[in-house]
C-alpha cells in the first residue's frame, strides 16, 4: 500500500490504496515506517508524502475492526504515536500534498509533517462522534491551538468539515491550492529545498520543534537561535552562501 520512490534527491512517500481513500491499518503503517526509514538511510534531502486518488487518507482502516475486542491503545499508543514522532523527527524537510478526506490518522500524518499544502477542496475535521468516537492522532491540539476551544468543540460536535480553504485561512496549514495544483507546487518546494541549505533547514525544524514542545519564551529562543546560527558557520554551505553572496552569483550548496 505504500510505494517509495527517490529522485534527485526527494523521497516521494505515496499512501496506495485509492479504494479505501488511503485508509491506514496496522500494516500499513508499519510499511509508512519502513519507507520513512528507507528515505533517511538513502540521505535525501526533502520528502514528499500523498495519496492516490481522490482522497488524502481517511483515518483509520476499520473495515475488519470488531469494537468487543478492539485494541485501540495498542493502534494508536503502540503503533500511530511512534509513527508520528518519527515522521516529526524526519532528518529533513517534509512537505504533504492533501486533497479529500483528511481525517483521524490522516489528519496526524499532515500533523507531523513541517509543510503542508491542501487542495481548496479537502476535507479536515472531526466526523467521529458518529461513530461514538473522537480525535485522535494530535487533532485536539492542532485545533485548538489555532482555532480556540469554541470553534474546536463545534468542529467536534457537529462533525462539520472546513474545506482546504478554510483550513488554511484559519492557520492550520501552510497554503491552498486548486486540485490541480497542489501536487506541482509541493513538488516543486521539495525540489528547491532539496537543493537548499539542508543543516540550516535542519536548525530551523529543531528550534521550531522545541519553541513549540517547550513553549519557550522569546529571549530563551533567541539564545537557541544564536547558538544554532554560530554551529552553522562551520558547514560548508553557510561558507558557499557568503561566498556567493560577495561574488554575486547563485549559491551551490551541498547539503553539509
Amino acid at each position: 500500500m505504500i510505494d517509495l520512490t527517490i529522485a534527485d534527491d526527494v523521497a516521494h512517500v505515496v499512501l496506495n490504496a485509492p479504494a479505501k481513500r488511503n485508509a491506514l491499518d496496522e500494516s500499513a503503517l508499519g510499511e509508512l515506517g519502513r519507507a520513512y526509514d528507507a528515505a533517511e538511510a538513502a540521505g535525501v534531502r526533502a520528502l514528499i508524502l500523498r495519496g492516490e486518488g481522490p482522497a488524502f487518507c481517511a483515518g483509520r482502516d476499520i473495515s475488519d475492526v470488531d469494537p468487543r475486542d478492539d485494541d485501540v491503545l495498542g493502534y494508536l499508543s503502540g503503533l500511530v504515536t511512534p509513527l508520528l514522532r518519527r515522521m516529526a523527527a524526519f532528518p529533513a524537510p517534509t512537505f504533504a500534498a492533501a486533497q479529500g478526506a483528511c481525517l483521524g490518522v490522516g489528519l496526524g500524518l499532515l500533523i507531523a509533517t513541517d509543510v503542508v499544502y491542501v487542495a481548496d477542496t479537502a476535507k479536515i475535521g472531526s466526523p467521529f462522534a458518529a461513530l461514538g468516537a473522537t480525535l485522535d492522532s494530535g487533532g485536539h491540539a492542532l485545533f485548538y491551538e489555532r482555532l480556540g476551544a469554541h470553534k474546536t468543540l463545534d468542529l467536534i460536535y457537529t462533525g462539520r468539515l472546513m474545506s482546504g480553504t478554510e483550513a488554511v485561512q484559519s492557520g492550520l496549514f501552510s497554503r491552498v491550492f486548486p486540485g490541480d495544483d497542489v501536487l506541482p507546487a509541493t513538488v516543486e518546494a521539495a525540489s528547491r529545498a532539496a537543493s537548499g541549505a539542508t543543516a540550516a533547514f535542519q536548525a530551523s525544524k529543531a528550534l521550531v520543534a522545541r519553541i513549540r514542545d517547550e513553549r519557550l519564551a522569546l529571549w530563551d529562543a533567541v539564545d537557541l537561535e544564536n547558538a544554532a546560527q554560530a554551529a552553522l558557520c562551520d558547514t560548508d554551505d553557510y561558507r558557499e552562501g557568503f561566498a556567493a553572496f560577495q561574488q554575486k552569483r547563485p549559491a551551490v550548496f551541498v547539503g553539509r
